[in-house]
């Protein structure tokens, strides 16, 4: 039987990340994914990284996105050097867009941080023409920028391999159990032993919860996404108002989202939900009714209770570990999440704050 150091369930974004910064650090990693590698929400999302546009927490989860944000610099020239694979950050930034003077408000505190700025509506329409004339204005968020998710995901993938991980696809995990000072792991393919074993396969992290003796679930929201084009429009930024999204892809293509829908594992898009992203796009850019369609899609994001995401040790088994429930961020959170379950497990110091908001066992928030 093969021994590892670490065995990561789940071969998306989060996993593969985590592969890559522990194979950096010469750990031997076996990455068990129950399809193809990025197949399932890494493949759905759209590629975002909105630490600002994302976020409401600015005291906590803000920084950790912010970090995981600014990661993406330095990797992408890191993982070209080591694998050949281009992730496409895309610079630009995004165009938080208000409607109203009460939207406005509401983008108070992020209108605070030193890297948003906001722009009244004659200079959003001076460069995007073809955003909706009826705007109040826009946050400018600069360094809110996007990946190719599947590029990306690859790019972790092929990279941790090249330094010595090994990635089994269509290789499920059936069981996992203790054996004395490490971890017997069943798989489809055969069984494996670890020293550290990582949850880390989105919305299915649940049958793992219930069967390490741990309550919590985690909840799939059904996102749609479609993409379209049109020789006619050019977007410079990406488009964003309430969590609806457009964003531009170097090959002239639109990607719009998403629509939120909980507790729906039929990854099928629905007609109800296209015309809902048809409809949300008029609004930002009235022209959009005469773009063409050229492919719709949809994934299960993995939400948690509080929607912030579980990352840490299992609360009695110190080598076990989740990485799951990154619901509408995982793009974003993919290498802070890697940097942060590698530090955990060679014991280097890792925030107070971020262990303790995204523990495994903490509390729902009672308001009163």
């Amino acid at each position: 039987m093969k021994n590892y150091d670490v065995a990561v369930i789940g071969g998306g974004i989060i996993g593969c990340s985590i592969a890559y910064h522990l194979a950096k650090e010469k750990l031997d990693v076996a990455v068990f994914e129950s399809g193809q590698v990025g197949g399932k929400a890494t493949s759905a999302a759209a590629g975002m990284l909105g630490a600002h546009s994302e976020c409401d927490d600015l005291e906590v989860f803000y920084p950790f996105a912010r970090n995981s944000q600014l990661a993406y610099q330095k990797l992408q020239e890191e993982l070209v050097d080591v694998c050949g694979i281009d992730i496409q950050l895309k610079s630009g930034g995004i165009y938080k867009l208000a409607f109203s003077e009460g939207e406005k408000s509401q983008l108070s505190s992020l209108l605070d941080l030193p890297t948003v700025e906001w722009h009244g509506s004659a200079q959003v329409l001076k460069n995007e023409t073809a955003v909706n004339e009826h705007i109040n204005g826009a946050a400018y968020i600069r360094d809110d920028i996007h990946v190719l998710p599947g590029l990306a995901c690859r790019a972790f993938s092929k990279s941790a391999q090249l330094m010595g991980a090994s990635i089994f696809e269509y290789t499920p995990v059936l069981n996992v159990q203790k054996a004395d000072s490490s971890y017997f792991v069943k798989t489809a393919g055969g069984n494996i032993g670890a020293k550290y074993v990582v949850i880390a396969n989105g919305v299915w992290s649940s049958t793992f919860f219930e069967a390490l003796g741990l309550s919590h679930r985690v909840i799939p929201v059904k996102g749609e996404c479609l993409s379209v084009s049109n020789e006619s429009i050019s977007l410079k930024h990406t488009l964003f108002h309430n969590h609806n999204y457009i964003v531009p892809r170097s090959n002239g293509t639109l990607v719009i989202g998403a629509t939120m829908i909980e507790n729906e594992w039929d990854e099928r898009p629905t007609l109800g939900g296209i015309e809902e992203l048809i409809a949300a796009a008029k609004e930002l850019i009235p022209a959009a009714g005469d773009m063409r369609i050229e492919s719709f899609w949809a994934g299960l994001r993995p939400s948690t209770f509080d929607q912030q995401p579980f990352i840490g040790f299992h609360p009695e088994e110190k080598g076990i570990l989740f990485a799951t429930g990154h619901f509408r961020n995982g793009i974003l959170l993919a290498p802070g999440t890697g940097q942060m379950i590698r530090d955990l497990i060679l014991e280097r110091e890792v925030r107070n704050d971020w262990i303790d908001a995204f523990k495994i066992d903490r509390q729902k928030q009672v308001l009163v």
